[in-house]
């Protein structure tokens, strides 16, 4: 049989002391990490928006390859899911999950056609959902790069 020693038992955990220089070396980390963090999190939404902007130009362009005309403002993506009338060459849903996305904000993207800036206008109006802003809240477009 083994006899631990007082000692011993002690020398096991952790002194207050210790715990505290732990939480602060960590609080410091959180403090420094962070904001860095969250900038990349926005920046990867705008990025994310652009991607999908350029994929439902893609798809817009599809459509019209099939059906002879992109959709018009009133019928808007919707179009791309859900057959909009008479259409005869419509041969849908042109997005995989026969869903139009949302912008990675949760807005609805906004479309136009025909468009002021070419034959259709696609665009999202960034984090906080009006016209303008700068960094997150920026409007991104199709008819601008990213």
């Amino acid at each position: 049989m083994i006899k631990h020693s007082r000692s011993n038992r002690h020398a096991r955990g952790f002194t207050l002391v210790e715990l505290l220089v732990v939480l602060a070396i960590l609080g410091l980390l959180a403090g420094l990490v962070g904001p860095q963090v969250m900038k990349f999190l926005g920046s990867s939404k705008t990025k994310t928006a652009a991607l999908q902007i350029e994929d439902l130009s893609a798809t817009l362009d599809l459509y019209r390859l099939e059906v002879g005309r992109y959709p018009n403002t009133t019928e808007g993506l919707k179009a791309l899911v859900s057959d909009p009338g008479n259409e005869p060459n419509w041969n849908g849903p042109y997005l995989k999950k026969a869903t139009v996305p949302k912008d990675p904000w949760g807005n609805e993207y906004q479309y136009r056609a025909p468009g002021q800036n070419g034959p259709f206008d696609i665009w999202s109006l960034g984090a906080d959902g009006q016209e303008g802003g700068e960094g997150e809240d920026k409007d991104l477009r199709s008819w601008e790069s990213a």
